[in-house]
């Protein structure tokens, strides 16, 4: 199996609109295709991380509305599954003011399934005839596992044993991977992997650009700059350019991000940071195209340990793994032990980030990971790191990850529910 066109088959794609109310809306355009006929009703459960991720994001082609509920109805109106992740991209103010209308209506329902563990959503609907369609999307943001209409069921890899989606062939070969293994089938991508990747920077690099007519994260770092409360440096460039692109993403803007470990806000630190800090380095394309590489399969790695959508933040922690050694690559080639101290640095230092759902604020959460991913990278360049001695650091950078993961998947446990019940509360007042 080769690691790197797995991952960039099924976690690395293009996506508009934080891709939790996307794969809401995608899962409902499939059962709304199988139905047939216009939608009288809607229930919608979601696992928490989806539901909590979605509450606060703006949708794309929306003028700024927020919400899972939402894109939902939107996706039901679309029946369009065959656009994938860029679903919402198909959405016009038509689309949008029937949405609101099904919505005031109060036919369409969502909630938390508390016996779901990992990415989950299902949408049942029932038409206008009687008749009813169920789609079921899990494990990941597009694999449908259940697709039904009426008595007739078109896909069915049910039960979900033990409530969990069933692994990806690649994940189970990724979690047994070393680091070493991920520097081997990074440094062995080919002329095809290289030329996805490069699609991936293009299409992030405008989304930054469009992020730049925003007065939001990104606009206020460059205040900063032009106060002289900040330098004009690598580290505050690089700020500035994945905080604007994060900025345009949660702002609902129309641009598809290329997603990294299935997320767009993870796509744009996995994939911006090194090839920023690579071409102000000077840092021949071919070697920055790898790093990104490496990038990629890495936050895939940390989140085959943490979960899918886990209660600490991604775009951050796992992305900002895949970054920190990215840029160590750049310097220093397949050297483990120092991609390992960047691994490690990075953390030691924001390692216990909490993700409380999709919002404007993960610009902030995003620019501390580039400058942290950055800060870690250059310590382990010049063979400084936190080693396991301190904290739940590991041996390894693979032991470091694991343990990481532990914590989040069983010490955090009760994370994402106290999120949402305070995110509910406050939807309630």
């Amino acid at each position: 199996m080769n690691l790197l066109k797995e991952v960039l088959k099924y976690q690395v794609y293009p996506a508009m609109g934080c891709t939790e109310p996307v794969s809401v809306a995608l899962c409902a355009a499939y059962a709304s295709k199988e139905l047939g006929e216009e939608t009288a009703r809607a229930e919608f459960r979601l696992d928490a991380g989806t539901y909590k991720n979605g509450m606060g994001v703006r949708i794309p082609n929306t003028d700024g509305e927020k919400g899972n509920l939402l894109a939902g109805t939107m996706g039901i109106l679309l029946a369009k599954p065959e656009l994938n992740m860029e679903i919402l991209g198909g959405a016009n103010k038509k689309i949008v003011s029937q949405a609101k209308e099904m919505l005031q209506k109060r036919c369409i329902n969502m909630e938390v399934a508390p016996d779901a563990h990992g990415f989950y959503i299902e949408a049942a609907l029932t038409g206008i005839s009687g008749k009813q369609s169920k789609c079921i999307i899990a494990g990941s943001h597009t694999e449908v596992v259940f697709l039904s209409q009426a008595d007739t069921v078109k896909i069915n890899h049910l039960p979900l044993e033990n409530n969990d989606q069933k692994i990806h062939a690649f994940k189970a070969a990724l979690k047994k991977a070393s680091l070493k293994d991920l520097l081997d089938a990074a440094d062995n991508a080919d002329e095809e992997d290289l030329a996805y990747i490069k699609k991936g920077v293009e299409m992030n690099l405008k989304a930054a650009e469009m992020g730049q007519a925003l007065q939001k994260v990104g606009f206020y770092i460059k205040e900063l700059v032009r106060k002289k409360l900040l330098q004009m440096d690598l580290l505050a460039s690089t700020k500035i350019l994945t905080a604007c692109a994060a900025d345009a993403r949660m702002d609902g803007q129309a641009v598809p991000v290329m997603s990294s470990g299935e997320s767009g806000n993870q796509g744009v630190v996995t994939i911006l940071v090194p090839w920023k800090v690579g071409k102000e380095m000077e840092v021949d394309e071919k070697t920055i195209l790898k790093s990104i590489a490496l990038s990629h399969l890495l936050n895939g790695y940390v989140k085959v340990f943490t979960g899918e959508l886990a209660p600490i933040c991604g775009c951050a922690i796992a992305a900002g793994v895949g970054a920190a050694a990215a840029i160590v690559y750049q310097q220093r080639g397949k050297c483990v032990p120092a991609v390992t101290l960047a691994i490690n640095n990075i953390i030691s230092d924001i390692g216990g980030m909490l993700c409380d759902g999709a919002k404007s604020g993960c610009a902030l959460k995003v620019v501390s990971s580039t400058d942290a991913a950055i800060r870690s990278a250059y310590m382990a360049i010049h063979d400084y790191g936190i080693t396991e001695v301190e904290g739940f650091v590991g041996k390894t950078a693979e032991e470091t990850i694991q343990n990481l993961g532990s914590i989040s998947s069983i010490g955090m446990s009760k994370v994402d529910p106290m999120i949402v019940d305070i995110m509910q509360e406050k939807c309630n007042h």
